[in-house]
């Protein structure tokens, strides 16, 4: 999964963006256009977008209507448009920040840390029964350690993170596997079937690691 896809028209700002975060080690992807953005979100996920609105094609408020049928990642929308009722458009759509171009990117820089730090660098994530520990990539039900390989805890932790969140087949399997992993799609239906297997109390009817039928998976 990438950390961020800067969706950007103008290359030269989109690159020294990119940039800017690559010197602070965030891994970076940038798309020119909104069917890009959709594209490399599909294939590789991200945690942030930092994204403008007016783009070729489709717009940014678009995306961000289309990113969040799916995931829960942070959209903060970056642009020219300044007024209130664009801004009110893009958070009601969904966005959780709005800056206005031109921005400090010092300033765009520390909301990107702020989030990582507040959303993303959790050492443990309670979920009713449920703790994962994302240091150590170890798995407690009720409690007690139970044992799971990296992908199954990956896959979990995904699944958890978007709660209440239908994620489409490919799009986890993208975000876990990898777009150019020599894994099988049906790689994931076995996984699923493992964890079922290890925190659900009746796998076979399953009550939080639901399959939503033709489209995904989705945790309850």
């Amino acid at each position: 999964m990438a950390d961020i896809i800067i969706v950007e028209d103008n290359i030269e700002i989109g690159n020294l963006l990119c940039d800017f975060l690559r010197k602070e080690k965030y891994s970076v992807c940038l798309a020119t256009s909104g069917e890009k953005a959709l594209e490399l979100f599909e294939k590789y996920g991200a945690k942030i977008f930092v994204l403008d609105i007016m783009l070729p094609g489709i717009d940014g408020l678009a995306v961000c209507s289309k990113i969040r049928e799916t995931s829960n990642a942070y959209i903060i929308i970056a642009s020219a448009k300044s007024e209130k009722e664009d801004k009110l458009a893009g958070l009601n759509l969904g966005a959780d920040d709005y800056v206005e171009k031109p921005y400090d990117v010092d300033i765009l820089l520390a909301k990107i840390k702020g989030v990582f730090k507040r959303k993303y660098a959790i050492e443990e994530i309670h979920e009713g029964n449920l703790t994962l520990n994302t240091v150590n990539n170890i798995l407690k039900v009720n409690n007690k350690p139970v044992t799971v390989t990296d992908k199954e805890f990956e896959l979990l932790k995904l699944l958890i993170e978007n709660k209440g969140t239908t994620l489409k087949k490919e799009y986890i399997f993208n975000t876990i596997w990898g777009s150019d992993s020599e894994s099988e799609p049906q790689t994931l239906t076995v996984h699923i079937k493992w964890l079922r297997e290890k925190i659900e109390e009746d796998p076979k009817n399953p009550k939080h690691i639901i399959t939503v039928w033709g489209n995904g998976y989705r945790y309850e």
